[in-house]
């Protein structure tokens, strides 16, 4: 079966699978915490091209900006800069780590309220940083509370919503990432001109951490959660709820009790568990899914966009404006992915997707080397500086409806019950680590690479898309108790899934 490519038929759990009004609330509410990482990846771009917050905190490139010597790819090479942004993604990268063992002792919906709650108090700092200390000190509680919020979230809509609905529900916590990311820019544009604007707009970090902290307070935990911390009834008060009242949800309950029992007869801990050979393809996808995410590029041209965009000569309004619209694309296309990811399936998204975006790399690559010179030393035309923007606006889309949720999906849905939140711990772990080197690294590469910097990126897209071609297995419509069969039945990962592991139906 070439490339894994296979039909997998969806087991019948004979449980409720319909849409109710609960559910839709508790998923909303969920992944509202989204716009967390969202805002944040707006605002830093943002905030580090105006001239009030380079002024107090970072002069020197003030200066470099001014000189008529400076390359355009190198304006922003500055490593105390970058630690401004990549900083928050070392503090993601412990708590996420963490978030593990939190998650299962104090349940999904407990972290992401303290992952709001930190994070709001790093909004706090930020808005009213005097020093470049204090400014670093807020991004690290910002990285906490993401980290906490990013483990936590994708687990909680996987967890609860019906498995036919899975994908668009799950897709809801990067529908909230791209509102906060549009937001961010449009906050950014209309404060850009004020002294004070680089304050409000880091501070107001502290209106959807609060919004989101206040609504977690009126949903109930996932059933899972509530089982798997001996909390028998209210599982049994929130399977009615989310099922509806008229439902009979013992089955489900009765289910759920013994894929807990199962997992704590295992007396290994999780950690040590996740490296065994039966879980090997769930291990690497674990890496894998959020390493390739991340070296797609799109956190970079997200954090640096207006630095990017000021840089081919779009001036600074236009290049905040500029941002504003790779965000609003990428949500419009996250749409479409929630329309269709159920349908089609998470293997043709992460293809096209992938080949959207390679293409739209290599053009732009293509098009600065041309317009501006092999060494970057001569000025792009206003025209070809807004065929950068289109182009990237195709790259964003690409990324949209393929890498953007399902990232957040696949690592949420492919783990069995007893190392669910340690799977997705790793995934999130890795995440960070890889954002956090190549946030620190991003404005050097541009400055060294030049154009070549998304011929880097187009590469990876390469590999990323035969990866999934030839080693996920489609996951569409499957049970989460069900989910392990599938790698049994894999063309590659059957040898390390016993086929008899797989019809065991393991938690």
């Amino acid at each position: 079966m070439a490339g894994g490519a296979f039909a997998v038929d969806t087991p019948n759990n004979g449980f409720a699978g319909k849409i109710t009004l609960s559910i839709i609330i508790s998923c909303i509410v969920a992944a509202s915490s989204g716009l967390l990482f969202g805002y944040d990846i707006g605002i830093s771009g943002g905030v580090t091209t105006m001239v009030p917050f380079l002024q107090k905190f970072f002069p020197d490139i003030l200066r470099k900006a001014a000189s008529s010597e400076v390359n355009m790819y190198c304006v922003y090479d500055s490593q105390v800069l970058t630690l401004f942004t990549s900083s928050l993604y070392l503090a993601g990268l412990i708590s996420s780590l963490a978030a593990s063992r939190v998650t299962m002792t104090l349940g999904r919906r407990n972290t992401i309220l303290l992952g709001g709650t930190i994070f709001f108090i790093g909004g706090s700092l930020n808005g009213g940083a005097e020093n470049i200390a204090m400014l670093i000190l807020g991004r690290i509680l910002l990285g906490f509370g993401v980290g906490f919020t990013n483990q936590a979230t994708p687990l909680y809509l996987s967890e609860i919503a019906p498995a036919k609905w899975r994908g668009a529900f799950n897709a809801g916590f990067q529908f909230f990432i791209s509102i906060g990311v549009v937001a961010a820019g449009c906050i950014n544009y209309g404060t850009a001109k004020h002294t004070w604007g680089w304050r409000v707009s880091l501070g107001l970090a502290v209106v959807p951490a609060g919004v989101m902290t206040l609504g977690a307070f009126l949903i109930t935990d996932t059933p899972s959660s509530l089982v798997e911390r001996g909390k028998i009834d209210q599982a049994r008060r929130a399977l009615h709820k989310a099922r509806g009242s008229s439902t009979d949800v013992e089955p489900e309950l009765e289910e759920l009790l013994r894929l807990s029992k199962v997992a704590k007869s295992v007396e290994q801990e999780p950690f040590k568990t996740i490296f065994e050979r039966k879980y090997r393809p769930h291990l690497v996808m674990a890496f894998a899914i959020p390493f390739f995410q991340q070296m797609t590029g799109i956190n970079i041209v997200a954090f640096y966009s207006p630095n990017l965009f000021q840089s081919v000569g779009l001036g600074h309004d236009a290049a905040l404006l500029s941002a504003v619209i790779l965000g609003a694309v990428n949500l419009a296309s996250l749409l479409v992915s929630i329309g269709i990811v159920d349908r089609f399936g998470r293997r043709f998204l992460f293809i096209t997707g992938g080949i959207c975006m390679f293409l739209s790399q290599v053009a732009v690559s293509v098009l600065l080397a041309v317009s501006t010179g092999v060494h970057g030393t001569k000025d792009i035309s206003k025209s070809n500086a807004v065929l950068v923007l289109v182009l990237l606006c195709f790259y964003t889309a690409g990324f949209g409806w393929s890498w953007g949720p399902l990232t957040w999906l696949i690592p949420s849905e492919i783990f069995p019950l007893k190392i669910r939140t340690t799977g997705q711990s790793i995934a999130i772990a890795v995440q960070f680590i890889v954002v956090f080197i190549l946030s620190q690294t991003f404005l050097s590469m541009l400055c060294h690479f030049k154009f070549a910097a998304f011929l880097f990126y187009g590469g990876w897209i390469v590999v990323m898309t035969v990866f999934i071609i030839f080693f996920l297995p489609e996951t569409k419509g499957i049970p989460l108790e069900s989910m392990y069969s599938i790698w049994g039945k894999h063309w590659f990962w059957g040898r390390f899934v016993k086929e008899e592991a797989a019809q065991e139906n393991l938690p």
